[in-house]
């Protein structure tokens, strides 16, 4: 049984997030579907994180097992034949047997776009978050360092996924403008449901005014949801970066 890790980028807009829902159609879902078709076997597909209802990925690995003898190499082109335009798998390798998308990853990046102008663009609908009032990146900076570091994050995340520990390790989140595009990289060695956009929507609300940069960590070490920022709207978010580190294989998407 060969162990298969694939390597793929997916615009999210069509999809209920990633992972196989009742009566929602998942990237995981047409991913399956297409894979079964090509190896002729059903197969379960491994993904490095669920994300969101609208959330992109520009990066993403996933690990599926199959008996099929087809050359890694063939099969992106194999699968991309059975796949919509808007998921596209770029490479296919062969990996050790215990090799898993989820748990042998060890950091993850993802990167929320921000249009900050007064007037909409469309080519950026469901792409990035419009916002017409102007931020401003240095106060955004500041309220996104308060974020580095080994803490209890349970104060940007929404309920719904039960987690053994709400302490996460983030190892940067730089704010960066092009433009009219403002872009949120963070990077941590996991995400609490929604934390990502919850994290941005406490960044804005410093740029707002509402709260001062330096009182994030007191929010944080309160665990206070209702003080911090919203959760901002998906089409934003795209995971960007992966790192795998598992003892066997190393690399980094």
């Amino acid at each position: 049984m060969r162990n298969i890790a694939l390597f793929l980028m997916y615009v999210g807009t069509a999809y209920h997030g990633w992972q196989i829902q009742k009566n929602q159609q998942t990237v995981e879902q047409t991913l399956e579907e297409a894979t079964a078709k090509v190896v002729g076997h059903s197969v379960h597909i491994t993904g490095c994180g669920r994300t969101d209802a609208g959330v992109h990925a520009k990066k993403y690995v996933a690990n599926f097992r199959t008996t099929a003898t087809i050359p890694a190499e063939r099969l992106p082109y194999a699968l991309n034949s059975y796949l919509p335009h808007d998921i596209v798998v770029t490479r296919a390798m062969d990996v050790h047997d215990g090799f898993n998308a989820i748990g042998s990853c060890a950091r993850k990046e993802y990167t929320y776009y921000i249009y900050n102008s007064r007037l909409r663009d469309p080519f950026y609908v469901n792409r990035a978050w419009f916002y017409p009032r102007h931020l401003d990146e240095a106060v955004m900076q500041r309220a996104a360092d308060q974020f580095v570091g080994t803490h209890d994050f349970a104060a940007v995340r929404s309920v719904g996924t039960d987690v053994k520990s709400t302490v996460r390790t983030v190892y940067y989140y730089q704010v960066a403008r092009q433009g009219d595009l403002l872009s949120l990289r963070v990077c941590a060695n996991g995400f609490l449901y929604n934390m990502a956009r919850a994290m941005a929507g406490t960044v804005v609300y410093a740029a707002e005014g509402k709260i001062c940069p330096e009182e994030i960590g007191e929010i944080l070490r309160r665990g206070d949801r209702t003080a911090a920022g919203p959760t901002v709207p998906p089409g934003g978010l795209y995971m960007t970066k992966l790192w795998y580190d598992d003892g066997q294989v190393k690399f980094d998407v």
